[in-house]
């Protein structure tokens, strides 16, 4: 029994849910996405409720309930909240700024990184005298805004030593000991 599978979608007031077999399309004050799923999967919407059953017990059908729920919840969530990811860079002489969805990161490279947002992802970023610089990335899909969070954090991983890189925010890195002096 799944018990993420089993567990109800709430859809809030606002939201339009588009039922088809095999399909699901959803729009919100924050946008319009659609998710499909397998069309021998049951998906009802009753009063403000969605709800995912699946066919039979097999493994596969077992391993994919829950799945295609956090999906579909993801769904809901995205289009009327939206998602959003807060990451900040540690370290000295480290820089963020955006003109549009073109983002450029100095972060310790003989060179700038320039990074082209997709156009579903509105971006931020804030730079305050005597903290770290902050980038804001929100967005209703949450799997591209999760990729793309990725490749910001690829650029420079935060080191174990320092914690220097670009971190999520609120991450707590766990740092190691630097080498001992031998006496």
């Amino acid at each position: 029994m799944s018990r993420v599978g089993n567990a109800p979608i709430a859809v809030p007031q606002g939201t339009e849910v588009t039922i088809t077999p095999g399909l699901v399309k959803a729009k919100g004050p924050k946008g319009e996405m659609s998710q499909e799923f397998p069309a021998h999967f049951e998906v009802k919407h009753e009063e403000g409720v969605m709800t995912v059953h699946r066919p039979s017990d097999s493994k596969q059908d077992k391993s994919l309930h829950g799945l295609y729920r956090s999906l579909l919840n993801n769904l809901i969530v995205g289009v009327s909240v939206g998602h959003s990811v807060n990451q900040e860079l540690v370290g000295v002489g480290y820089k963020v700024s955006n003109q549009g969805n073109i983002v450029e990161f100095v972060v310790g490279y003989s060179h700038k990184i320039v990074l082209q947002i997709p156009e579903e992802i509105k971006v931020a970023t804030e730079t305050v005298k005597g903290k770290n610089p902050n980038i804001t990335l929100t967005s209703c899909d949450k799997q591209l805004l999760g990729q793309v969070a990725a490749k910001i954090r690829s650029f420079r991983k935060p080191e174990p030593y320092k914690g220097k890189g670009i971190k999520f925010a609120g991450e707590v890195l766990r740092k190691k000991a630097g080498k001992s002096a031998a006496k």
